[in-house]
């Protein structure tokens, strides 16, 4: 992965956790990487614990970036999520996969996208 690709990923990842920030979610882990599987932040929203998939369009192009999580990428963060379960045991939180998508500097937040 080039460096400008990684150096747009953690700035969209940088502005969704200060965004979910100020909805009152507390950030645990960002750019988390288990094994092959990576999650962009893993959040607390109460008694929820939020695996969140963060999408970065600067410019706008190629559709609105929630489009761009197929099925494919929706079985690799359930599967992430379950090997960070294994990791890190969270007994009687509910789980939940948000998507924040970041559009020309707009953001936008859907939770419990699938």
């Amino acid at each position: 992965m080039s460096k400008a690709k990684i150096e747009k990923g953690a700035r969209g990842e940088t502005a969704a956790a200060r965004f979910l920030e100020n909805l009152g979610y507390t950030i645990l882990h960002r750019n988390l990487r288990l094994s092959h599987l990576e999650i962009d932040l893993v959040c607390r929203d109460g008694e929820c614990l939020v695996f969140v998939e963060v999408k970065n369009s600067p410019a706008g192009n190629f559709g609105h970036p929630a489009t761009w999580i197929g099925s494919e990428k929706q079985d690799n963060l359930r599967r992430a999520a379950e090997a960070y379960l294994q990791r890190y045991p969270a007994p009687g939180l509910d789980i939940r996969f948000d998507v924040v998508t970041i559009t020309k500097g707009d953001v936008e937040h859907f939770p419990n996208a699938f």
